[in-house]
């Protein structure tokens, strides 16, 4: 058994007992702890400023829909004058295009589909220059998209699918992959792959969203002449 005394502390350092620093009850210096504040005992509170900043979120009448903040910032990119500019512009002149179609909520599909043909009918891509490839599901999109890509006989490549969020992790699993399936198979071929998935909560959401069918064809093809003008640029 050991016969040291109990420890002593550095008198240069102050410990949590330190009688200066915590006094014990009836020393100079001591406050009692206050009870946790509850309806009886809390402290009253001046009332808050008013300001003339309109709140995040407004409040609403029950069971009317909230008006959330716009999730895009409206605006059009302006480039400073005297720089060179690489710039796609929407055409489909001498251009050829592959449409990657899922059938999976077809309800949905074939209005993206229509959208999209609609959209490459005004900006003059005739229907003997669209080739359509229907895959099974979003899931298989991406493998479409690079087989067709690969065959070098498309300007560009546009994706169509619908996934709505169920109760299940399945739609994280297949939005996911299909988003960066899709973006792979545009970087290793060089060949402009438009994404036109809806990845919605509801189909609600979905039919009031079928417009993105033509938003892909504009982004494929401005894509498409894009690159046809850096390859201009560069010589090749």
């Amino acid at each position: 058994m050991s016969t040291q005394g109990p420890l002593t502390p550095d008198p240069g350092q102050s410990g949590p007992f330190d009688h200066d620093q915590n006094p014990w009850p009836g020393q100079p210096g001591y406050e009692a702890l206050r009870p946790p504040l509850s309806p009886e005992n809390e402290l009253p509170q001046e009332p808050a400023p008013e300001s003339d900043a309109a709140p995040a979120f407004a409040q609403v009448e029950p069971g009317a829909e909230p008006e959330y903040p716009s999730e895009h910032a409206a605006g059009e990119l302006n480039i400073p004058a005297g720089y060179r500019t690489i710039e796609g512009f929407p055409t489909g002149v001498g251009r050829s295009v592959a449409i990657a179609v899922s059938r999976f909520n077809g309800e949905i599909t074939n209005g993206l589909l229509e959208s999209a043909l609609s959209e490459l009918g005004r900006l003059g891509v005739g229907g003997d220059a669209i080739t359509i490839m229907p895959v099974p599901g979003a899931f298989e999109l991406p493998l479409a998209a690079m087989a067709l890509s690969k065959s070098r006989r498309y300007s560009c490549v546009v994706a169509l699918g619908c996934v709505i969020r169920g109760e299940t992790p399945h739609f994280e699993y297949v939005a996911s992959e299909a988003a960066s399936g899709l973006l792979l198979a545009g970087i290793e071929t060089g060949v402009p792959v438009a994404f036109g998935v809806l990845t919605v909560d509801t189909i609600e959401q979905a039919q009031a969203r079928l417009d993105k069918g033509a938003e892909a064809v504009l982004s494929a093809l401005e894509m498409a002449d894009a690159f046809g003008r850096l390859r201009v640029v560069a010589g090749g």
